[in-house]
């Protein structure tokens, strides 16, 4: 905590040198946010009965300097009410009154093109990049996830886009279960034994007008160690991937491919005590295709496939599990909080999506899913089973979300709101022989945000 309040110190100093000739101004965002949940059962290991959760969070956001020099102030202010001891809540749900972001963003020169423009964020701030699966400011979760460092961002006349960053995330406190449900303040820190690199060049339009909207190219690392209190599993991963997209528009074909290799090492074990490390190699790869109809809804209708690999041989000396380590899973797999059975970790799902995209204040999704585990030797995520003999299979069932979403003519209020099930699978049911809720799961929530 003094490491971010001296940052935003030096932040306001740096502001008060800007040049003369730049007018200061202050601009201000906010948002009001509240949830209720429900769902009738429980799909995790040692859970059972129905559960509830109501979630609140409120953002402030401050940003203030010239044109050239900027420093930003956001307040995060997450809390739950009504869960209990199975809900399976964690410190991704409540944290208390904390800085969110503390930064000071500066103009600075293009590495790549002198036609294009720069910046450069300093501070503890949350970074989003291209389809956010790799690092993402997650938006439905109830506590946003931050990061300390540096983010240069380049951009040109033709809106591409060259990301490079090297951060340390933040530690998002209490983690104890009675602390989170206490709604007890605690300062976040930051986590100096991880580290974060990466280099994400997006490229708008690279062919022509009928090619990709985007081409993508990237490469993240991950370092971790032990530290003198805490040990790891002195992960260090190099991911590398590329990405075409083209979005959805009226009587088009739309697309997005995904994929990434992931190689390094780490440890079998969270322990102090290192033995040999495993050889990492892992990969993702998504695949969606639609087509969007000229009707009245504009209705896409896309087929997806998602696989995350998984390890093979648990007790070998290869780690093949694909991690997800900051990258979102809501919009390509489900409704996630207190509900979110699929995961891209160890998974092989394939589907449907329907989407309607009226001219007009409110959309609508519905996707469904054939899920499986991609092995069935390795761990089901989520649900925190694992059958390492393999014996259970790998089916894990059909999943169903829809969201609906609702605006008023500004945008400053919203509506949301959306029902999943779980439809539980040969392997969920055989590692849940011995508990007492096998019922499929069904849950909902509603959802209301306020800008301001």
């Amino acid at each position: 905590m003094k490491t971010t309040l001296f940052a935003l110190l030096f932040l306001m100093c740096t502001v008060s040198f800007a040049q003369k000739t730049d007018s200061l101004k202050l601009d201000f965002q906010g948002e009001l946010r509240a949830r209720y949940e429900h769902s009738n059962g429980q799909f995790r290991a040692g859970k059972s009965g129905s559960d509830q959760l109501l979630l609140f969070r409120t953002l402030l956001h401050f940003r203030y300097g010239s044109k050239k020099v900027k420093v930003g102030l956001e307040l995060q202010d997450s809390r739950t009410y009504l869960g209990d001891g199975n809900s399976p809540v964690s410190s991704s749900f409540t944290n208390v009154a904390d800085i969110l972001q503390g930064y000071v963003e500066v103009k600075t020169k293009p590495l790549l093109r002198k036609e294009g423009e720069a910046t450069l964020k300093l501070g503890r701030q949350t970074v989003s990049v291209g389809s956010k699966r790799q690092i993402e400011r997650v938006s439905y979760a109830n506590v946003i996830k931050a990061y300390t460092g540096g983010h240069y961002l380049e951009q040109n006349h033709k809106k591409d886009e060259l990301h490079v960053f090297y951060v340390v995330p933040i530690d998002r406190l209490p983690k104890e279960k009675s602390q989170v449900l206490g709604n007890e303040f605690m300062w976040d820190r930051e986590m100096w034994n991880q580290h974060i690199w990466a280099v994400h060049y997006r490229n708008h339009r690279p062919f022509t007008d009928r090619g990709p909207k985007w081409a993508e190219a990237f490469v993240y690392g991950f370092d971790e160690q032990d530290t003198f209190r805490k040990s790891s599993s002195n992960r260090f991963y190099v991911t590398t991937g590329l990405r075409l997209q083209e979005p959805i528009k009226e009587n088009r074909f739309n697309y997005d491919v995904e994929f990434a290799y992931r190689c390094g090492s780490r440890q079998a074990e969270n322990d102090f005590i290192d033995g040999a490390p495993l050889a990492v190699s892992a990969h993702m790869l998504l695949f969606r295709a639609g087509y969007t109809f000229s009707l009245p809804l504009k209705v896409n209708v896309a087929f997806q496939h998602y696989v995350a690999s998984g390890d093979k041989d648990p007790s070998g000396d290869e780690f093949q599990q694909f991690e997800r380590l900051f990258g979102g899973r809501r919009t390509d797999l489900n409704n996630t909080s207190i509900h979110g059975p699929l995961t891209p970790s160890n998974l092989s799902a394939t589907g449907l999506r329907v989407e309607l995209l009226p001219e007009a204040r409110w959309d609508a999704r519905v996707h469904y899913s054939y899920a499986n585990l991609a092995s069935a030797t390795d761990a089901f995520i989520i649900g925190k089973y694992q059958d390492t003999s393999g014996a259970s299979g790998r089916f894990l069932g059909h999943t169903l979300d829809s969201r609906v979403r609702f605006w008023n003519q500004k945008k400053t209020w919203t509506l949301d709101f959306g029902a999943s099930l779980f439809i539980l699978g040969s392997y969920t049911r055989a590692v849940r022989v011995n508990e007492n809720e096998t019922r499929n799961i069904a849950h909902g929530y509603l959802q209301v945000i306020k800008k301001i």
